[in-house]
């Protein structure tokens, strides 16, 4: 499984956005919105609740937004990334399982690098925030572990716009790498008892970067219409893992997605007036 995922990584480098090209009018801004349903393949391993793996099903939502912006020309695009998943497992025994829930928010830029006829590279950076919860039904006395945590993010990303028997299609790609931030995790064998009552709370934020949180998102979509409307598939690989305070952690997702896409032209109210 993993090797065939990792050959997904190989088919492309680099993210989708609104295409310069259609920015006809000076000062109107092009904007593509979606929303994405999915369900997919879950595991969670947390050593601070249990050190066993835990594995089960997952549903997740999402709700992107790429804006172009008038900046360098119209090259830059303005991308915000809202998603949200709960997950249910259960350990290798079958004997305990396990409740997680997380909502990530990023918002960032991205640079358009046009190489060829119908195809876009994208390059650009994200502010990466999450919070949630992972729950272990049969803990006493620490039956929950809490997930906050800030990143900067690197994004990569490639589009590729093509027809099939004169059907238009589109091809995307996105990859995000958390480079830089800090997270919340108690130190092993601590309470949230002791942190919260007790005040003994140092420590209990850590910085974090590639050495002991190599995480990564992988995305990979394709557009086509139906009717009128504008139909989405994604496969999404979520690894976010960190080892922090003696504490090792990891959510691993396999998710396929479905959902609508929406393109229109904001344009400005003084244009407006001046055209009426």
């Amino acid at each position: 499984m993993l090797s065939m995922l990792s050959t997904l990584l190989l088919c492309a480098t680099l993210s989708a956005a609104v295409p310069a090209d259609t920015v006809r009018t000076p000062g109107a801004r092009p904007v593509e919105r979606a929303t994405m349903y999915g369900l997919g393949w879950a595991n969670e391993y947390d050593t601070y609740l249990s050190p066993q793996e835990y594995r089960g099903i997952e549903f997740r939502l999402s709700r992107e937004s790429l804006r172009r912006t008038p900046w360098g020309g119209g090259r830059w695009v303005r991308q915000t990334f809202f998603q949200g998943y709960a997950n249910y497992t259960h350990n290798h025994v079958d004997n305990n399982n396990a409740l997680g829930a997380l909502v990530n928010w990023n918002w960032g830029l991205l640079r358009d690098f046009p190489v060829a006829d119908g195809l876009r590279l994208q390059a650009g950076g994200l502010a990466d925030l999450s919070g949630g919860f992972l729950w272990n039904f049969r803990n006493g006395n620490n039956p929950a572990n809490a997930r906050a945590s800030v990143a900067v993010d690197a994004a990569v990303g490639a589009v590729w716009d093509f027809r099939l028997r004169h059907v238009p299609f589109c091809l995307r790609y996105q990859l995000d790498v958390p480079l830089v931030g800090a997270m919340f995790s108690p130190h092993y064998g601590q309470s949230y008892y002791e942190i919260f009552s007790q005040g003994h709370a140092k420590g209990v934020v850590r910085f974090t970067s590639l050495h002991n949180r190599p995480s990564w998102r992988h995305r990979l979509s394709l557009d086509f219409p139906v009717g009128r409307a504008r139909m989405r598939f994604t496969y999404l690989w979520d690894v976010q893992q960190a080892e922090v305070n003696h504490l090792r952690t990891h959510a691993y997702s396999h998710v396929f997605m479905v959902g609508f896409v929406k393109r229109f032209t904001l344009i400005p109210n003084s244009l407006l007036k001046n055209s009426r």
